[in-house]
């Protein structure tokens, strides 16, 4: 099966045609169709028995938006009375791998 390592979000991640994931953020709407760029993949659809470096599309659908688990950024100086408490919720954008060629 035909694979590609693409970049988005300043992450690399694996995929494979049919896969679904999670990247950061993209501001495109649901239902839309987006193009990214292969780093690296194994050939397309029909001819997947050597590696081809930056040469292929990745063809995706974007399917939802959301956020994350909320992570708790707690800074402290001690002896200071210094206390700060905040809540951060990264967001994320899921997509469907249509097509590697």
């Amino acid at each position: 099966m035909p694979y590609a390592i693409i970049r988005t979000g300043g992450k690399q991640f694996f995929v494979e045609r049919g896969k679904t994931l999670r990247v950061p953020s993209i501001g495109t709407e649901a239902g839309k169709s987006i193009e990214l760029e292969a780093l690296l993949s194994n050939g397309n659809e029909g001819d997947s028995d050597k590696a081809v470096v930056g040469t292929a599309k990745v063809s995706a659908t974007v399917v939802d938006h959301g956020r994350g688990p909320k992570f708790i950024v707690f800074k402290k100086k001690r002896r200071k009375h210094y206390k700060r408490k905040q809540g951060h919720r990264q967001g994320y954008t899921t997509i469907r791998i249509d097509s590697i060629g």
